[in-house]
């Protein structure tokens, strides 16, 4: 089985600039896509969906806000919206899709890089604030999760790098949400702790392995990037994970794919 993970900047702009014209060489059973900014009933719409697969989409209550959403070749048993997280479900920030030996996530954090202090709405929370109680929330849904028999993929953008290896060393001294000490020990919790698999570490230990670049980096990716898109796995699938790579030639968003093949059989 081989799942892609792409955090997309709007779905219309990236399949202007050929993300479905790159999927169509990909071979790949699942896709994970967030920040999609489109409502669900434009799914509709097979202007919107790629040759052989079914689309399932969650929207935000504002297309800023991101939303998430899964193209499959195969049917799933069942399609869960949300995480029971009023707000992250009120945001649209995961869906799964479960299949017969398998479930397949879509997750997308909130982000608060360069806004950490800004005001969300008329409360007193703040951007980072906000992307803090999301973590929490889905920190605890994680819990769960791993403590279950059944074997769970999750294609996460979580808007946070792990280790000084994952971001380009011009990062590390900046104060600034994606690489904060509190962050970073969240996934610290996450991988030690809770015994969750980073499925590209487990396989690629190479440096500058990125997969997001602010826009100025255009022309020269591969040195001053983050990575903060992830696939997070439960420990069972440890030992079939065969392959993973970002695909940072690609140029339809400021983030690249991650790819991964698992020694599963996804149908039924």
């Amino acid at each position: 089985m081989r799942v892609v993970s792409i955090s997309v900047n709007g779905l219309k702009q990236a399949i202007e600039n050929g993300f479905f014209e790159w999927l169509k060489n990909q071979d790949a059973d699942v896709v994970c896509v967030q920040d999609h900014r489109m409502r669900a009933w434009e799914f509709d719409d097979p202007r919107y969906t790629p040759e052989g697969y079914e689309a399932y989409f969650i929207d935000g209550e504002e297309n800023e806000q991101g939303s998430v959403g899964i193209y499959t070749r195969h049917f799933p048993k069942a399609i869960i919206y949300g995480f029971a997280n009023e707000q992250a479900d009120r945001e649209g920030r995961f869906l799964q899709a479960d299949f017969d030996k398998v479930s397949v996530a879509c997750v997308l954090a909130p982000c608060a890089l360069g806004q950490e202090d800004e005001p969300l709405g008329d409360t007193d929370e703040t951007r980072l604030d906000h992307k803090d109680a999301f973590m929490q929330a889905f920190g605890l849904h994680m819990q769960k999760t791993l403590r279950k028999r059944r074997q769970f993929i999750f294609g996460a953008n979580l808007q946070t790098a792990h280790h000084v290896t994952d971001t380009s060393p011009r990062y590390h001294k900046l104060d600034v949400s994606g690489f904060l000490p509190h962050e970073r020990a969240w996934l610290d919790r996450l991988f030690e702790e809770m015994g969750c698999i980073d499925a590209f570490r487990e396989i690629n230990k190479e440096g500058n392995q990125f997969t997001w670049w602010p826009e100025w980096a255009e022309g020269w990716r591969k040195h001053a990037g983050w990575r903060t898109d992830y696939q997070l796995t439960t420990p069972g699938i440890r030992r079939r994970i065969e392959d993973a790579w970002i695909d940072d030639s690609t140029r339809f968003s400021d983030h690249a794919p991650v790819i991964v093949d698992y020694d599963i059989e996804i149908g039924f």
